[in-house]
C-alpha cells in the first residue's frame, strides 16, 4: 500500500510541474519567447551544476539540481508539442522501448554473466538498430576527457580493447617517452600530438582500472580550490600580498592546509 501511495505521490508531482509549465509559456513572458536554442546553455549549466553537488555528495543540492534538469526537459517537451512535433508521452515511451529492448536479459531469456556482458550487448543492439557505428553515438560537443572516455568505452563495447591492465600501462610510459622526446624538439604539431596520445593513454588506463578521470580531476580541482584559498586567507590574516611570498613560504601554508584535511 505505501509503495502505491509513494507511486501516487510522484505521478502527482510530476503532473504539477507539467500544469505550471503550461500556465508559464500561456502567460510568462520570458518562458513564452524561449526555444530549445536558447535553453541548451542554460541546461548545460544546470547539468554540470548537478554535477557540482554529486562531487559534493549533497544530497540537498542534487535534490534541487534535479528539480531544475526535469523543469528544462518538460520544457523541452512543451515547446515540441506546440510545433506538432512529439510531446512529453512520445519522449517517455520512445525510451522505455529502447530500454526494454536493450535488456534482453531482463525482458527477454538472454542470459548476461556481468556488466561488461550488459554493456556489450547495448553497443551491439545499436548497431543492428540502424547506428551509422560504433562511435556515431558520441557527442561531438562533449567536453575532451569525457568524450574521450566514451569513445573507448564504445569500442571496448564491441570486443577493441586490451586484455589486462599491464598492457595499458605499458602503453601509457611508450606514450610518455614519446612525448618527452617531442618536447626535446621544435616540432610544436609533435608535441601536441603526443601530449594529446599520453592523456588519451592515462584515461585508458583509468577507465581499465574502473576510475572516472573527469571525476578524478575534477576533485583535484577542488582540492586545489580549497587549499589555495586556504593560503590566500593565511596571508590576508597576517597582512601578506603575494610580492611578499616565495615558493618556500607559501608551500607553508600550502602544508597547514593538508594537515587541515583541505
Amino acid at each position: 500500500m505505501g509503495q502505491v501511495k509513494n507511486r501516487e505521490n510522484k505521478i502527482e508531482a510530476f503532473v504539477r510541474l507539467m500544469e505550471i509549465m503550461e500556465d508559464l509559456r500561456a502567460g510568462c513572458p520570458w518562458d513564452m519567447k524561449q526555444t530549445w536554442e536558447s535553453l541548451r546553455h542554460l541546461t548545460i549549466e544546470e547539468v554540470y551544476e548537478l554535477g557540482d553537488a554529486i562531487l559534493d555528495d549533497d544530497a540537498q543540492e542534487v535534490k534541487k539540481e534535479l528539480g531544475d534538469i526535469l523543469l528544462h526537459l518538460v520544457f523541452y517537451a512543451k515547446i515540441a508539442e506546440e510545433s506538432k512535433g512529439f510531446d512529453l508521452a512520445d519522449a517517455l515511451n520512445h525510451v522505455c522501448e529502447k530500454l526494454i529492448h536493450r535488456h534482453p536479459h531482463i525482458y527477454g531469456d538472454v542470459e548476461v554473466a556481468n556488466e561488461e556482458e550488459v554493456k556489450s550487448n547495448w553497443e551491439r543492439l545499436k548497431l543492428k538498430e540502424g547506428s551509422k557505428g560504433v562511435l556515431a553515438g558520441v557527442p561531438q560537443s562533449l567536453p575532451a576527457m569525457v568524450k574521450a572516455q566514451r569513445i573507448q568505452e564504445k569500442a571496448r563495447g564491441v570486443g577493441f580493447d586490451w586484455d589486462e591492465s599491464q598492457q595499458v600501462w605499458d602503453k601509457v610510459k611508450e606514450e610518455m617517452e614519446e612525448f618527452h622526446q617531442a618536447c626535446e624538439s621544435k616540432d610544436e604539431q609533435n608535441k601536441m600530438d603526443e601530449l594529446g596520445d599520453v592523456l588519451f593513454s592515462i584515461i585508458n588506463y583509468a577507465r581499465f582500472v574502473g576510475l572516472n578521470p573527469e571525476e578524478a580531476l575534477e576533485r583535484t580541482n577542488k582540492k586545489f580550490i580549497r587549499r589555495f584559498q586556504f593560503m590566500e586567507g593565511k596571508m590576508k590574516e597576517q597582512n601578506l600580498n603575494w610580492d611578499q611570498m616565495n615558493l618556500e613560504s607559501l608551500d607553508v601554508f600550502w602544508s597547514q592546509a593538508k594537515k587541515e584535511g583541505l
